[in-house]
């Protein structure tokens, strides 16, 4: 008798990274349920998957612990190796990944890789003869791993909650219900590197406007880190309708429910845009240095909700992890206000 399918799912990286895998390990996990799925990646996914589909189980790895280097790399292995693992979609493609991977195979398991396309990627932020071409979603790239190893998947997810919408009851008071003629927005003003950050003072600015417009609208602020948080401080002291979520919520979970509830949510390229993105949440993102066409907008997200100024040098790089050679920004910086509250409204 075969052993029944149990497919080892493989992504350690940053929040936003890991998120995307998110609606397609869930249809793969809906569309065939007999398979066993272990998801494999850093502590803070378990919120993603510990509810997602009966047949998901999620495992953490401690890779600044007990999984640090080769030798916890093995130890990790052999506890995966206990669970007879049939095949490993590895989505990642890192040294770490690479070698997990390479020990399933060598035990004669099925194994496949992600595409991460760098050719085309270099095309893309090359200073000359640049290719502004949209290259294969990360969705799809996922997706195409799963389809080597004979499980085509046909991506149908649309939010984490399965009513839609996370219990806001289970929230502290000061989150509140939502009325049925609130707007809520929420305002994510920070990423991992700078050419990807839209002007604090600017960010200021559409919080102000948006108030003055909208006498119903609440703002909920999202960020962490002690110099974000005080910039968050200074925007939202001594107003009312405004409220900084870390100071609030003290989960990811709790964040991901508060994000069902939005109206919309103002990002940046960066993993609120994600997480969002997870709960059917649309998002108005603002882009610099990145570009959609690196593949990386949220899922479901619309490009007409898109926020970006066309310039020569854009894209300068696919993570936004470049100096800029004009040392001003710009491709950030001169995007006005008004054109990101427009965007907004229209959502609205």
């Amino acid at each position: 008798m075969a052993k029944p399918e149990h497919i080892l799912v493989i992504r350690f990286s940053a929040m936003g990274d890991v998120a995307m895998t998110v609606p397609v390990v869930h249809s793969l996990a809906t569309q065939y349920p007999d398979v066993k799925i272990t998801v494999l990646s850093r502590p803070f996914a378990r919120a993603f998957y510990q509810d997602l589909a009966p047949n998901i189980h999620f495992v953490e790895a401690d890779l600044k612990g007990r999984h640090r280097g080769v030798k916890g790399l093995n130890a990790l292995y052999r506890m995966l190796n206990e669970m007879e693992i049939t095949a490993v979609a590895d989505l990642h493609h890192v040294l770490r990944s690479d070698y997990l991977r390479m020990r399933f195979k060598l035990s004669n398991r099925r194994t496949a890789h992600v595409n991460k396309h760098r050719d085309k990627r270099k095309q893309l932020v090359a200073e000359k003869n640049k290719k502004l071409e949209p290259l294969p979603t990360a969705f799809h790239n996922y997706s195409e791993v799963f389809a080597r190893l004979g499980y085509p998947v046909n991506i149908n997810f649309t939010s984490i909650f399965p009513t839609g919408k996370g219990n806001i009851r289970t929230l502290p008071a000061a989150i509140g219900e939502k009325k049925h003629f609130q707007e809520w927005i929420g305002i994510a003003p920070f990423a991992a590197h700078q050419g990807k950050i839209y002007p604090i003072e600017k960010i200021a600015e559409v919080a102000e406007k948006l108030l003055q417009r909208h006498p119903n609208c609440r703002l909920f602020f999202f960020g962490k880190g002690e110099k974000e948080e005080q910039l968050i401080r200074n925007i939202t002291q001594n107003r009312p309708r405004c409220t900084f979520v870390a100071e609030v919520l003290g989960t990811l979970n709790d964040e991901l429910i508060l994000m069902s509830h939005l109206n919309v949510m103002l990002s940046m390229d960066s993993a609120n845009m994600h997480l969002a993105s997870l709960v059917n949440t649309p998002v108005v993102s603002v882009w610099g240095a990145t570009h959609p066409c690196a593949g990386f907008l949220g899922w479901n997200q619309r490009q007409e909700n898109i926020v970006q100024h066309d310039l020569d040098c854009r894209p300068c790089s696919i993570f936004g992890d470049k100096e800029c050679k004009r040392n001003d920004w710009a491709c950030i910086r001169a995007i006005d206000a008004d054109e990101v509250i427009a965007k907004i409204e229209r959502l609205l």
